[in-house]
């Protein structure tokens, strides 16, 4: 090990990130300063990664949980050879450039998921290591092991005080991901001030009782450190925490350790003073130590031998092994082909299931069709049908079984699937109650602006619920997705559409899609369109037609598709649409012609969805025509609910005809 190069890419870490954020007038030294000697052996002696291949299946994954600490990232990305220019770095925080204020996936080379969002990163990386177990036990044979790595994250105090992270490390602790190394950033600083004004557990010993393998350390120590990762990695049947001691804004005489040093630049005087104090001169700015640049030229040899050597195991794999290869081959593309020619159940016009049920017979299906399809509930299997049992759990006993379970864990489930996602290879999918997505709201927010493609099963999706009352009874929820960029939510009115709407989740692959289901039975209604499953794709078709031009047009969701025909038949009137919007966001992306074959201008249109009103008002012209709920429900049987709350049938059927 090259002690003396591995200090010069330590102080190239602090002096880059140091004229970077001071350059930007804007960002977080604390950490990149404070923990450069950690970086400088992670991307020079530890990861296994091959700079000039990046998306190398086999590499270890690194996340930097800590995502507001990005120039420690951006410096090592760019000092071992990433396609990341020191222009790049010049430019950190500055409008389009490749690197921004937190690290973002698919923007910037090396950089595996967008973090900054405290604790996500955490989850991330339980998932990826769950990732590497599953494809492991599918792939790897007795003579190739061609997945076989470590996944690493930092954190700091911050993240470890996210309730995200206790969940996430709760679980890896419970599934035995041996591969798991986490590394703390243990400097005791948080934005307020010391953390002994709010954290003062013992986090080693609260790790010890999840099932982890606990070890400490001085972040200056690079040889100690060295050891202490090859202990982690001895440790085959638990995840380690790596505790190290550090001090925040090391290397800034006047500002390290406070927690001043921690979100602002350090000044001009500063960053003079910290040059002087490290030998480097003043005036030398995006300053990088020769021996550093010298050290990963050496380095880069052996990064591109390991590198050859595993494309040498993965032909000979391939060659002992061309039906796994062909499987391979499969699930490592994202491709909507691959879903095109899809089976699905089918299901009869007078049919009573209710949605939750009939995606449950649809997983089931697919499952035997998309064999990486991989997922689970947070401990509400039965309730959700999200169990797939002919292809097993996934435990320490059994990686490849194919259902998860999380427990009653849904903030780290939503961040845990986005690392399977991430990892590749896998299609995630993950599911709770409508009115629980609450708790998941900031993972599935980054699954969007990542653009990946997970699955959310969101059932119990109304005042149905019934009996559970107020608490389980979603009505802002909808509109909270909705209100998400890029993700699709899909609210099927029956079995039909609920098998159209898994295939369409599965088709999409630029992010992720929620499909919302019902608790009661629905039962399958004639579609007026019979190419309904083309037009829905656009987020609406016209379920039921008038002979002549419609009076009135009733636009309704998932259950209250029924309830708008139940309503239509008891008016006596003739020309009513109806018209199921299974996708808001999806229609009103729509260019105008389609719209108004829909919704044609100057006819009274009533909105029935039992939950928020938020959003709908552009579809009326009347707010009394939204036949919405802007208060919470009661606890009763559903119908009785509905009744009471004037929700039911009846109710819309005055409204009708008001």
């Amino acid at each position: 090990m090259d002690i003396k190069g591995l200090q010069a890419v330590a102080l190239s870490v602090r002096t880059l990130s140091m004229d970077a954020i001071q350059k930007a007038n804007s960002g977080h030294p604390g950490l990149p300063l404070g923990c450069a000697e950690l970086g400088a052996l992670l991307y020079g002696e530890i990861l296994k990664h091959y700079p000039k291949v990046p998306t190398w299946p086999n590499r270890d994954r690194f996340i930097l949980s800590a995502g507001h600490g990005s120039m420690f990232l951006y410096s090592l990305l760019h000092l071992a050879g990433y396609d990341l220019t020191l222009e790049d770095l010049k430019n950190f925080r500055q409008l389009h450039s490749r690197t921004p204020g937190h690290p973002e996936y698919g923007h910037t080379p090396g950089v595996e998921t967008t973090t900054g969002p405290l604790g996500q990163g955490i989850a991330n990386a339980v998932g990826m290591a769950i990732a590497e177990r599953m494809l492991a036990a599918k792939f790897n044979t007795t003579a190739h092991r061609i997945i076989d790595h470590y996944t690493f994250a930092l954190a700091g105090d911050g993240c470890m005080m996210e309730g995200i992270a206790s969940e996430a490390a709760s679980l890896a602790g419970h599934l035995g991901l041996g591969k798991l190394i986490v590394f703390y950033d243990s400097n005791r600083i948080s934005i307020e001030g010391p953390t002994d004004i709010t954290f003062t557990e013992d986090v080693g010993k609260r790790f010890e009782a999840y099932g982890w393998q606990v070890l400490q350390g001085d972040m200056y120590d690079i040889p100690a450190i060295a050891n202490i990762v090859s202990k982690a990695k001895a440790e085959s049947q638990k995840p380690t925490l790596i505790i190290l001691k550090s001090i925040i804004g090391k290397g800034a005489p006047n500002k390290q350790g406070s927690h001043e040093v921690h979100g602002a630049p350090l000044g001009a005087d500063e960053v003079r003073a910290a040059k002087r104090a490290m030998g480097v001169p003043e005036d030398a700015e995006f300053y990088i130590h020769p021996d550093a640049l010298t050290y990963f030229k050496e380095r880069a040899v052996q990064f591109e031998k390991a590198y050859k050597e595993w494309e040498q195991l993965f032909e000979n794999w391939s060659k002992a092994n061309p039906e796994l290869r062909k499987e391979w081959d499969r699930w490592m593309v994202k491709s909507p082909n691959l879903y095109q020619a899809l089976q699905l159940p089918s299901f009869k016009v007078g049919d009573s299931i209710a949605t939750r049920s009939a995606s449950g017979k649809c997983l089931q299906i697919i499952a035997k069709q998309v064999p990486n399809l991989v997922g689970g509930s947070a401990d509400l299997a039965p309730s959700n049908n999200t169990a797939m049992p002919e292809f097993g759990d996934f435990s320490v006993a059994n990686p490849k079984g194919r259902t998860l379970h999380f427990g009653v864990r849904e903030h780290a489930m939503g961040g845990i699937v986005n690392g399977m996602s991430l990892y590749g290879g896998l299609r995630p999918f993950c599911a709770t109650f409508l009115v629980f997505s609450d708790y998941m709201k900031p993972a599935i927010r980054l699954a969007a602006l990542m653009k990946q493609p997970v699955i959310y099963i969101f059932t119990h999706d109304s005042i149905f619920v019934g009996e559970d009352g107020p608490t389980h009874e979603p009505i802002e929820q909808l509109a909270a997705l909705r209100s998400i960029p890029n993700l699709r939510v899909l609210r099927p009115g029956d079995a039909e559409e609920t098998a159209w709407a898994w295939k369409e989740a599965l088709l999409r692959m630029e992010g992720p899609t929620a499909l919302i289901l019902s608790r009661q039975n629905l039962e399958v209604y004639p579609k007026a369109d019979p190419k309904w499953q083309e037009t829905a794709k656009r987020g609406a078709y016209i379920v039921k037609d008038s002979p002549g031009k419609p009076e009135v047009i009733i636009i309704a969701t998932g259950s209250e598709v029924s309830l708008a025909l139940k309503a239509s038949e008891q008016t006596g009137m003739q020309n009513i649409r109806i018209v199921s919007m299974v996708c808001r966001e999806q229609f009103l992306n729509q260019e105008p012609e389609f719209r108004n074959t829909i919704l044609p201008s100057g006819v009274r249109t009533i909105v029935a969805e039992l939950g928020s009103s938020l959003g709908w008002d552009g579809f009326v012209q009347d707010r009394d025509d939204l036949f919405c709920l802007d208060c919470f429900g009661l606890s009763a049987p559903g119908q009785k609910v509905a009744e009471a709350l004037n929700r039911g049938v009846q109710h819309l059927v005055q409204l009708i005809k008001r």
